[in-house]
């Protein structure tokens, strides 16, 4: 018999694995807590760290995971409805429809004598890129990107690049948008409740981090496209790209397109609920952008008459544009329920409900078929909610020993002297780090978000800037980690062999993770909303 292969241990293993080592840590670390100090009149109050007796950990270990999740039930229900809103919306297949419909587009833009002096292959490259970048860093577009590397992969080889630069346009794209998210669920917000933070709040720097990290990504995809324009044989890819070159042939879209009149009472029901919260609530809406405030009476009803609008005009067409434009407006109402409401996760998981609700009306699903398909989108991501409350069992044990706060003040203590740069980098490092390890951001936030945000506080580093060092840590080496099932599944569609993958990609992402601690850095030296 020929020797077993090792596997790497999963995601719950290793949590678990991490579980038994602070039970183990609580005998030996001796105890600790910070007590807050009566603050005197005209001083800031102080925080002291005192010795207290440590309580060793074991038996409570089992009782560590029904106490992450009892803790954590409101993001894990929030992590479940989205999870099941999204299976709907997929099922439908309304974003394929939308992606097919943005590559005719651009196909018909070759026909353009000006564009084409422009470089007609350069505008489809960014456009596509800055399309998933935008799902990447607005609802965390990953798993999704598999099914459109079969499709984008010919287009860029028929373009007369390489498999590389179509997994470029969908994937890391989507991983770079990921990385520099603005309004993800699955990060952002899961993070900054963590953290105690508004909800998605210091938005402004974090557009303008989306919008550098583009910059630099597109540049450095086109360069690269370039260059394999001009001589095909210089890609890694070249031979095995023969796979492509020999079959690529006209396809067919694959998306069955069709009108039905369940579709309509989907949006007859939408637009009465538009309706009636337009009436309720337009004359308060106060829009709050960093520290200042907006009074846009007029947001709400614009938002009705265009969606009513835009429903009608997308309901002639097929039931795919209409899910698709349900989709749109359901970010444009979560961004204005945000910032002029202040809703939190359960107004936003009741929005990406009604989203799926309404999808499924929409397709001509019946009741009972909408639950099972809800149902089974939520078991789809049940895995990634489950980690979030395995992970909380971490910070509980360390609680319950009573170590969590003297691992802080070490913490405070050694790095602190790095200043706060240095402390923030190592921050940084730290996520980065854990990354290759653990792939889930969700994961990820609820180990390190409840140890990461208090030192914050202890030297002088805004939380927010912690959840940015999260962020970013998170998202740049997700396009590296062989622990990634989205990265392996989306290589093998491409037909790109991991170690060539690594060994085109890595100068790239280390560049991003030196662009990353640069971005951090005016979170310290200067004044920004939210920070």
């Amino acid at each position: 018999m020929g020797k077993k292969k090792r596997e790497f241990p999963n995601t719950y293993v290793i949590i678990f694995g991490i579980i038994l080592v602070c039970a183990l840590a609580t005998w030996f670390v001796p105890g600790g807590e910070y007590v807050k100090e009566a603050a005197v009149e005209g001083a800031s109050q102080q925080v002291e760290f005192r010795e207290v007796q440590a309580q060793g950990q074991w038996w409570r270990i089992m009782e560590a995971f029904y106490n992450g999740f009892t803790k954590q039930s409101g993001i894990i229900c929030f992590i479940l409805v989205i999870g099941a809103a999204f299976w709907v919306v997929n099922k439908s297949r309304a974003i394929d429809a939308g992606i097919f419909s943005f590559l005719k587009l651009v196909t018909r833009l070759e026909q353009n004598r000006a564009l084409a002096k422009v470089g007609v292959n350069n505008i489809v490259i960014v456009l596509i890129m800055l399309m998933f970048s935008l799902f990447g860093a607005v609802f965390g577009m990953s798993e999704e990107t598999i099914a459109f590397v079969v499709i984008l992969v010919p287009l860029a080889i028929s373009m007369g690049y390489d498999s590389i630069v179509g997994v470029c346009m969908v994937y890391v794209a989507a991983h770079v948008g990921f990385a520099g998210a603005i309004l993800n669920p699955f990060t952002i917000g899961i993070a900054q409740d963590l953290a105690g933070l508004p909800l998605f709040s210091g938005i402004e720097y974090r557009l303008f981090c989306w919008i550098v990290l583009n910059i630099i990504v597109i540049a450095f995809v086109l360069l690269y496209a370039g260059r394999i324009k001009r001589n095909p044989q210089k890609s890694i890819m070249y031979e095995a790209d023969a796979h492509w070159r020999n079959h690529i042939a006209q396809q067919g879209e694959g998306v069955e397109y069709y009108r039905n009149g369940a579709s309509w009472v989907s949006f007859a029901i939408a637009a009465v609920t538009v309706v009636l919260f337009t009436v309720a609530y337009s004359g308060g809406t106060w829009l709050s952008i960093g520290a200042e405030k907006f009074h846009t009476p007029w947001l709400l009803p614009a938002l009705a008459v265009a969606f009513i609008a835009s429903s009608v005009f997308a309901l002639r067409k097929s039931v795919h544009f209409y899910i698709l434009q349900l989709l749109g407006f359901t970010i444009v109402y979560l961004v204005v329920g945000v910032l002029g409401f202040s809703w939190y996760i359960g107004e936003i998981s009741a929005l990406f409900l009604s989203l799926g609700v309404l999808s499924g009306i929409a397709m001509g699903l019946g009741a009972n078929s909408i639950v099972n398909e809800l149902m089974a989108g939520a078991k789809d991501i049940l895995s990634a909610a489950l980690i979030v409350g395995l992970a909380a069992g971490i910070v509980y044990i360390l609680q319950e020993g009573r170590i969590i706060d003297t691992l802080l003040h070490a913490m405070a203590s050694t790095l602190g002297q790095a200043g706060e740069a240095g402390s923030l980098g190592l921050m940084y490092t730290i996520q980065t780090v854990i990354n290759l390890v653990i792939p889930s951001a969700s994961a990820k936030a609820a180990i390190t978000m409840p140890i990461m945000a208090p030192f914050s506080d202890i030297i002088g580093v805004s939380r927010q800037a912690t959840v940015m060092a999260f962020q970013f840590g998170d998202g740049f080496t997700n396009m590296i980690t062989p622990t990634s099932g989205v990265l392996i599944a989306v290589l093998g569609m491409a037909k790109i062999p991991y170690g060539k993958w690594v060994k085109w990609i890595l100068p790239f992402i280390l560049l991003l993770i030196v662009v990353g601690f640069l971005l951090l850095l005016p979170t310290i030296y200067m004044q920004l909303n939210g920070f």
